[in-house]
Protein backbone atom coordinates (compact mmCIF):
# COMPACT_ATOMS: atom_id res chain seq x y z
CA UNK A 1 0.00 0.00 0.00
CA UNK A 2 1.42 3.35 -1.05
CA UNK A 3 1.62 6.02 1.69
CA UNK A 4 -0.18 9.36 1.26
CA UNK A 5 1.51 12.00 -0.89
CA UNK A 6 2.46 14.08 2.18
CA UNK A 7 4.32 11.09 3.65
CA UNK A 8 6.13 10.45 0.37
CA UNK A 9 7.30 14.09 0.32
CA UNK A 10 8.50 13.82 3.92
CA UNK A 11 10.30 10.56 3.15
CA UNK A 12 12.16 12.12 0.22
CA UNK A 13 13.19 15.06 2.38
CA UNK A 14 14.38 12.79 5.20
CA UNK A 15 16.41 10.64 2.81
CA UNK A 16 18.20 13.75 1.53
CA UNK A 17 18.90 14.84 5.10
CA UNK A 18 20.21 11.38 6.04
CA UNK A 19 22.49 11.35 3.00
CA UNK A 20 23.99 14.71 3.93
CA UNK A 21 24.03 14.62 7.73
CA UNK A 22 27.09 12.39 8.17
CA UNK A 23 29.62 15.28 8.32
CA UNK A 24 27.55 17.01 11.01
CA UNK A 25 27.30 13.84 13.10
CA UNK A 26 31.03 13.19 12.66
CA UNK A 27 31.74 16.72 13.89
CA UNK A 28 30.51 15.70 17.34
CA UNK A 29 32.65 12.55 17.25
CA UNK A 30 30.21 9.95 18.64
CA UNK A 31 31.94 6.91 20.11
CA UNK A 32 30.69 4.00 17.98
CA UNK A 33 31.81 0.37 18.14
CA UNK A 34 30.63 -3.09 17.16
CA UNK A 35 29.42 -2.29 13.64
CA UNK A 36 31.56 -5.10 12.26
CA UNK A 37 29.39 -7.67 14.07
CA UNK A 38 26.16 -6.70 12.27
CA UNK A 39 24.75 -9.43 9.99
CA UNK A 40 25.53 -8.28 6.45
CA UNK A 41 22.10 -9.24 5.10
CA UNK A 42 20.33 -6.75 7.37
CA UNK A 43 18.03 -9.44 8.72
CA UNK A 44 18.11 -8.76 12.46
CA UNK A 45 16.21 -7.15 15.32
CA UNK A 46 17.98 -4.32 17.13
CA UNK A 47 17.01 -4.11 20.80
CA UNK A 48 18.00 -0.85 22.48
CA UNK A 49 17.56 1.40 25.50
CA UNK A 50 15.65 4.65 25.53
CA UNK A 51 17.21 7.78 27.05
CA UNK A 52 15.78 11.12 28.13
CA UNK A 53 17.26 12.65 24.97
CA UNK A 54 15.32 10.26 22.75
CA UNK A 55 16.66 11.84 19.56
CA UNK A 56 20.07 10.31 20.30
CA UNK A 57 19.15 6.65 19.89
CA UNK A 58 16.40 7.21 17.31
CA UNK A 59 18.81 9.12 15.06
CA UNK A 60 22.17 7.47 15.67
CA UNK A 61 21.22 3.77 15.57
CA UNK A 62 19.54 3.90 12.12
CA UNK A 63 22.20 6.30 10.86
CA UNK A 64 25.14 4.03 11.61
CA UNK A 65 23.38 0.88 10.42
CA UNK A 66 22.67 2.65 7.15
CA UNK A 67 26.28 3.75 6.85
CA UNK A 68 27.56 0.25 7.59
CA UNK A 69 25.13 -1.86 5.56
CA UNK A 70 23.15 0.51 3.36
CA UNK A 71 19.86 -0.75 4.83
CA UNK A 72 16.97 1.24 6.27
CA UNK A 73 16.07 0.54 9.88
CA UNK A 74 12.36 0.19 10.72
CA UNK A 75 11.73 1.46 14.29
CA UNK A 76 8.74 0.06 16.16
CA UNK A 77 6.90 3.00 17.73
CA UNK A 78 4.61 3.22 20.74
CA UNK A 79 1.06 2.23 19.85
CA UNK A 80 -0.18 5.61 21.10
CA UNK A 81 1.26 7.16 17.93
CA UNK A 82 -1.50 5.43 15.99
CA UNK A 83 -4.12 7.12 18.13
CA UNK A 84 -2.85 10.60 17.28
CA UNK A 85 -2.80 11.09 13.50
CA UNK A 86 -1.07 14.26 12.37
CA UNK A 87 2.38 15.55 11.50
CA UNK A 88 4.13 13.46 14.17
CA UNK A 89 2.58 10.26 12.85
CA UNK A 90 3.42 11.22 9.25
CA UNK A 91 7.02 11.98 10.24
CA UNK A 92 7.37 8.64 12.00
CA UNK A 93 6.00 6.82 8.95
CA UNK A 94 8.28 8.73 6.58
CA UNK A 95 11.26 7.80 8.77
CA UNK A 96 10.36 4.14 8.36
CA UNK A 97 8.68 3.71 11.71
CA UNK A 98 5.62 1.54 12.24
CA UNK A 99 3.31 0.94 15.18
CA UNK A 100 4.83 -1.73 17.38
CA UNK A 101 2.13 -4.38 17.15
CA UNK A 102 3.06 -8.09 16.97
CA UNK A 103 1.46 -8.57 13.54
CA UNK A 104 3.36 -5.57 12.18
CA UNK A 105 6.66 -6.91 13.46
CA UNK A 106 5.94 -10.33 11.97
CA UNK A 107 5.19 -8.75 8.59
CA UNK A 108 8.50 -6.84 8.66
CA UNK A 109 10.33 -10.05 9.51
CA UNK A 110 8.67 -11.85 6.61
CA UNK A 111 10.29 -9.24 4.39
CA UNK A 112 13.70 -9.57 6.12
CA UNK A 113 13.70 -5.94 7.29
CA UNK A 114 16.13 -4.45 9.81
CA UNK A 115 13.98 -3.63 12.84
CA UNK A 116 14.58 -1.52 15.94
CA UNK A 117 12.64 -1.92 19.18
CA UNK A 118 12.85 -0.41 22.66
CA UNK A 119 11.14 -2.88 25.04
CA UNK A 120 11.00 -0.23 27.78
CA UNK A 121 8.79 1.99 25.64
CA UNK A 122 7.91 5.50 26.71
CA UNK A 123 8.27 4.77 30.42
CA UNK A 124 12.01 4.30 29.88
CA UNK A 125 12.34 7.91 28.67
CA UNK A 126 11.11 9.76 31.74
CA UNK A 127 13.77 8.97 34.33
CA UNK A 128 13.89 10.37 37.82
CA UNK A 129 17.14 10.96 39.70
CA UNK A 130 19.09 7.73 40.11
CA UNK A 131 17.31 5.90 37.26
CA UNK A 132 19.73 6.89 34.48
CA UNK A 133 20.70 4.05 32.11
CA UNK A 134 18.49 1.53 33.86
CA UNK A 135 16.32 -0.72 31.72
CA UNK A 136 12.63 -0.68 32.58
CA UNK A 137 11.22 -3.65 30.66
CA UNK A 138 8.87 -4.91 33.38
CA UNK A 139 9.34 -8.47 32.12
CA UNK A 140 8.27 -7.66 28.55
CA UNK A 141 9.17 -10.53 26.27
CA UNK A 142 7.08 -9.89 23.14
CA UNK A 143 10.15 -8.95 21.11
CA UNK A 144 11.85 -12.24 22.07
CA UNK A 145 8.77 -14.30 21.26
CA UNK A 146 8.45 -12.85 17.75
CA UNK A 147 12.19 -13.17 17.13
CA UNK A 148 12.06 -16.84 18.17
CA UNK A 149 9.01 -17.50 15.98
CA UNK A 150 10.88 -16.17 12.95
CA UNK A 151 14.41 -17.29 13.95
CA UNK A 152 15.42 -13.64 13.75
CA UNK A 153 18.83 -12.75 15.21
CA UNK A 154 18.76 -10.12 17.97
CA UNK A 155 21.44 -7.42 18.12
CA UNK A 156 21.52 -5.55 21.47
CA UNK A 157 22.51 -1.91 20.99
CA UNK A 158 23.24 0.44 23.86
CA UNK A 159 23.55 4.22 23.97
CA UNK A 160 25.07 6.30 26.77
CA UNK A 161 25.00 10.09 26.85
CA UNK A 162 21.32 10.72 26.35
CA UNK A 163 20.46 10.54 30.04
CA UNK A 164 23.00 13.29 30.77
CA UNK A 165 21.63 15.89 28.36
CA UNK A 166 19.09 16.75 31.04
CA UNK A 167 19.67 16.32 34.77
CA UNK A 168 16.82 14.91 36.85
CA UNK A 169 16.56 16.81 40.12
CA UNK A 170 14.25 14.67 42.25
CA UNK A 171 13.78 10.97 42.96
CA UNK A 172 10.61 9.08 42.07
CA UNK A 173 9.68 8.71 45.76
CA UNK A 174 10.28 12.36 46.69
CA UNK A 175 7.39 14.75 47.38
CA UNK A 176 7.63 16.27 43.90
CA UNK A 177 8.10 12.85 42.35
CA UNK A 178 4.96 11.48 44.01
CA UNK A 179 3.03 14.60 42.99
CA UNK A 180 4.07 14.15 39.37
CA UNK A 181 3.03 10.50 39.45
CA UNK A 182 -0.36 11.35 40.97
CA UNK A 183 -1.10 14.00 38.36
CA UNK A 184 0.05 11.75 35.52
CA UNK A 185 -2.08 8.86 36.77
CA UNK A 186 -5.16 11.07 36.83
CA UNK A 187 -4.47 12.38 33.33
CA UNK A 188 -3.30 9.22 31.60
CA UNK A 189 -3.93 6.32 33.95
CA UNK A 190 -0.23 5.40 33.82
CA UNK A 191 2.05 6.53 36.66
CA UNK A 192 5.10 5.18 34.80
CA UNK A 193 4.82 8.07 32.32
CA UNK A 194 5.27 10.72 35.04
CA UNK A 195 7.73 13.45 34.07
CA UNK A 196 10.56 14.28 36.49
CA UNK A 197 11.75 17.79 37.29
CA UNK A 198 14.75 18.34 35.00
CA UNK A 199 17.19 21.02 33.91
CA UNK A 200 19.67 21.43 31.09
CA UNK A 201 22.40 24.08 30.99
CA UNK A 202 22.26 25.89 34.33
CA UNK A 203 18.62 26.37 35.38
CA UNK A 204 17.39 26.34 31.77
CA UNK A 205 15.98 23.59 29.55
CA UNK A 206 18.72 24.11 26.96
CA UNK A 207 20.29 20.66 26.30
CA UNK A 208 23.65 20.09 28.01
CA UNK A 209 26.38 19.27 25.45
CA UNK A 210 27.16 15.56 25.78
CA UNK A 211 29.08 13.10 23.65
CA UNK A 212 27.12 10.01 22.63
CA UNK A 213 28.50 6.47 23.11
CA UNK A 214 27.02 3.70 21.01
CA UNK A 215 27.83 0.00 20.89
CA UNK A 216 26.33 -2.79 18.80
CA UNK A 217 26.63 -6.13 20.59
CA UNK A 218 27.22 -9.56 19.12
CA UNK A 219 24.12 -11.09 17.47
CA UNK A 220 22.09 -13.46 19.65
CA UNK A 221 20.93 -16.63 17.92
CA UNK A 222 17.22 -17.21 18.54
CA UNK A 223 16.92 -20.63 16.87
CA UNK A 224 15.07 -22.82 19.35
CA UNK A 225 16.82 -26.01 20.55
CA UNK A 226 14.74 -29.13 20.09
CA UNK A 227 14.95 -30.08 23.76
CA UNK A 228 13.75 -26.73 25.15
CA UNK A 229 10.10 -25.65 25.35
CA UNK A 230 9.02 -22.51 23.52
CA UNK A 231 8.15 -20.64 26.72
CA UNK A 232 11.47 -21.48 28.35
CA UNK A 233 13.39 -20.52 25.23
CA UNK A 234 11.56 -17.19 24.86
CA UNK A 235 12.38 -16.35 28.48
CA UNK A 236 16.00 -17.38 27.93
CA UNK A 237 16.33 -15.15 24.86
CA UNK A 238 14.72 -12.23 26.70
CA UNK A 239 17.02 -12.63 29.69
CA UNK A 240 20.12 -13.04 27.53
CA UNK A 241 19.24 -9.90 25.58
CA UNK A 242 18.64 -7.86 28.71
CA UNK A 243 21.86 -9.06 30.34
CA UNK A 244 23.83 -8.30 27.18
CA UNK A 245 22.38 -4.79 26.92
CA UNK A 246 23.02 -4.07 30.59
CA UNK A 247 26.65 -5.19 30.12
CA UNK A 248 26.98 -2.90 27.09
CA UNK A 249 25.68 0.07 29.08
CA UNK A 250 28.09 -0.67 31.94
CA UNK A 251 31.02 -0.85 29.51
CA UNK A 252 30.02 2.40 27.81
CA UNK A 253 29.67 4.16 31.15
CA UNK A 254 33.20 3.04 32.00
CA UNK A 255 34.49 4.42 28.69
CA UNK A 256 32.62 7.66 29.26
CA UNK A 257 33.97 8.08 32.81
CA UNK A 258 37.56 8.29 31.53
CA UNK A 259 36.82 10.32 28.40
CA UNK A 260 37.85 14.00 28.63
CA UNK A 261 35.68 14.76 25.59
CA UNK A 262 32.47 13.49 27.24
CA UNK A 263 31.06 17.03 27.54
CA UNK A 264 32.24 17.97 24.04
CA UNK A 265 35.00 20.25 25.33
CA UNK A 266 36.96 21.30 22.21
CA UNK A 267 40.19 21.38 24.24
CA UNK A 268 39.89 17.62 24.79
CA UNK A 269 39.18 16.78 21.14
CA UNK A 270 42.56 15.20 20.47
CA UNK A 271 42.33 12.86 23.48
CA UNK A 272 38.75 11.69 22.92
CA UNK A 273 38.13 7.99 23.52
CA UNK A 274 38.38 6.07 20.24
Amino acid sequence: MNPPRRVQVLRSALERVQDGIAPLIDLYKPYVSGLQTLPADGRFLLVGNHTQFIGGEVLLVPHYVRRALGTRVRPLADRRFGQRPGFGYDLMTAYGGVIGAPDTARELMRHNETILVFPGGGREIAKFKGEEYRLNWRGRSGFARIAVENEYPIVPVGLVGGDDVYKSLVTRDSILGRLSRTITTRLTGDADMAMPLMRGVGPTFIPRPQRMYLHFGAPIDTSQPSDVSTEDWVESVRATTQQSLEAILADLLAVRADDPFRELNPLAWSSAAA
